[in-house]
């Protein structure tokens, strides 16, 4: 019996949803990611953009602060950030 090839089978998992919060100053970064994150179901994932440098700090803290993993990705841009979230379950 032929083996299955794991990488067919293997369901796959949807891209992030992106979050574009370019342009916001904080505290409105924060209060628009929080309010997404609160209509969202857990374990979705999200891609965070912001330009604000502010929101470089209060992003990750204030979704780790509500229980979220967030990490940092590298951007071609360094007035630009990215985030990687996955909201908690």
């Amino acid at each position: 019996m032929p083996m299955a090839d794991p990488e067919k089978s293997a369901p796959e998992e949807p891209a992030p949803q992106e979050i574009d919060l370019r342009g916001l100053r904080c505290p409105l970064p924060v209060i628009r990611m929080g309010a997404t994150a609160r209509r969202l179901p857990p374990g979705t994932r999200l891609r965070v953009l912001t330009d604000d440098p502010l929101a470089r700090l209060d992003v990750p803290h204030a979704l780790r602060q509500a229980g979220h993993a967030c990490r940092e990705l590298p951007s071609p841009d360094d007035a630009e950030c990215v985030f990687e979230v996955t909201l908690a379950r």
